[in-house]
């Protein structure tokens, strides 16, 4: 006789499969409430740079350069062009006021000189003329009136001989008549001769001024006519150092033409460039300092070229105290330009990591757990070799300063 087989309920299979479904939901539990859900990626330590954030004196400063110039230039104009016909000093050569420094040949000039000179001599020579004319006028004047008089002194006795003569009855009454009329015509004559002679004295007084002002201001323009070809002689007007431009015998020099300048030596300055994005920070006073031959020289701003180009501006800088010695124009120096007072701050070291996060957040190392966490961060002033740290980071923490454009949107790195 057949017996029943009853079937088992919790056979080796089916505990398996319980046990296996437990811890698969154990788990699914544990990454939805504990487990990190940060992405992440691992990262060789090799490959990365990390700093200490520490407390120190931040000194607010840029690294800039500049070129060694004169203190103070004198620039060369050409005053008259011409072509160069001897090169007399050389660039580079110690001038004294007054030294030739170039000679120059214009034909054409030379020409329009004399003709400008004769024309100015001739016109001179009609104002002498004018001047003799008036002198002569003046003197027939005088023999008008000298010889008026003369007639009046020998008419005048006959006039009173005959007038007693005419009251004794002696002469006619026509002689008579005849020797007043005489006498009174030229007394008459003489009155307004005279008048006439003091009218044209006082006209022939202005006159001869005007003439005496035109010829004086003739001369100086037949001076000045002179001086043109003077000019041809070019000559340092200072006393200091030579530079010209490159200029050769028979070069064609142009009337207004910079051809060189010439530096006072005894003071220098230094033309600084610096980028547009400190240009609302300097202000004439603020110094910088910098290093030559073994010794530290002090500068201070005193010039502002607010003139942006090329994203840069200038500024010129000048020695608080002596310039050292052997310095040359146009050497170049390293300045540390200080921006502020140094202060004491929470500092962290530059790095490329700056690039990537605008310094808005870094990754902090935990050393406990081998990871670096993202964490948001605020920083202030930058020098070439700290960030002030205005919060975010604690002193004695470390953090990855280096590049981060390998670690994409992650938040959490494991350091290997």
């Amino acid at each position: 006789m057949d017996r029943k087989i009853e079937k088992k309920t919790w056979t080796p299979k089916f505990i398996a499969m319980i046990a296996g479904g437990t811890l698969l939901i154990g788990f699914v539990v544990y990454q939805l409430l504990f487990a990190d859900s940060r992405s992440s990626m691992n990262v060789n330590m090799e490959r990365i740079t990390i700093a200490t954030v520490k407390e120190g004196e931040f000194t607010d400063y840029i690294p800039v350069s500049g070129n060694i110039e004169p203190g103070e230039v004198f620039f060369l104009d050409a005053l008259e062009g011409g072509n160069i016909a001897r090169i007399v000093r050389e660039s580079g050569a110690f001038v004294n006021a007054g030294d030739t420094i170039l000679l120059l040949s214009n034909s054409k000039l030379q020409l329009e000189v004399m003709e400008r000179e004769s024309g100015l001599y001739f016109q001179i020579n009609n104002l002498r003329q004018v001047r003799l004319q008036l002198d002569q006028n003046d003197l027939s004047q005088q023999g008008q009136l000298a010889e008026i008089d003369y007639q009046i002194s020998l008419l005048k006795p006959q006039y009173e001989r005959f007038k007693e003569l005419h009251e004794k009855k002696l002469v006619s009454d026509r002689e008579f008549e005849e020797v007043k009329e005489q006498y009174e015509y030229n007394v008459k004559r003489r009155k307004l001769t005279y008048a006439a002679y003091r009218n044209d004295s006082i006209s022939r007084v202005a006159q001869k001024r005007q003439l005496a002002d035109s010829e004086r201001r003739m001369n100086q323009s037949l001076d000045g006519v002179g001086q043109i070809l003077d000019n041809l002689a070019v000559r340092a007007p200072i006393t200091g150092q030579l530079s010209t431009e490159q200029i050769e015998v028979g070069q064609s020099i142009s009337a207004g033409e910079r051809y060189g300048q010439i530096d006072i030596l005894d003071k220098f300055k230094v033309r600084v460039q610096i980028d547009e994005l400190y240009l609302p920070r300097i202000y004439t006073g603020l110094k910088g300092t910098f290093s030559f031959s073994g010794g530290n020289y002090e500068l201070e701003i005193g010039k502002i070229y607010p003139t942006v180009a090329a994203g840069r501006f200038e500024v010129d800088m000048f020695f608080t105290d002596e310039a050292p010695s052997g310095i040359r124009r146009g050497q170049t120096v390293r300045i540390r330009l200080e921006l502020g007072e140094s202060n004491q701050a929470v500092l962290l070291p530059t790095g490329g990591f700056y690039k990537d996060t605008g310094g808005n957040w870094v990754f902090v190392v935990d050393q406990q757990t081998g990871k670096a966490e993202k964490r948001n961060i605020r920083l202030g002033r930058k020098n070439p070799e700290f960030y002030e740290v205005i919060e975010g980071l604690e002193i004695g923490e470390k953090v990855i300063v280096s590049g981060y454009e390998n670690f994409g949107k992650n938040e959490v790195l494991n350091l290997k």
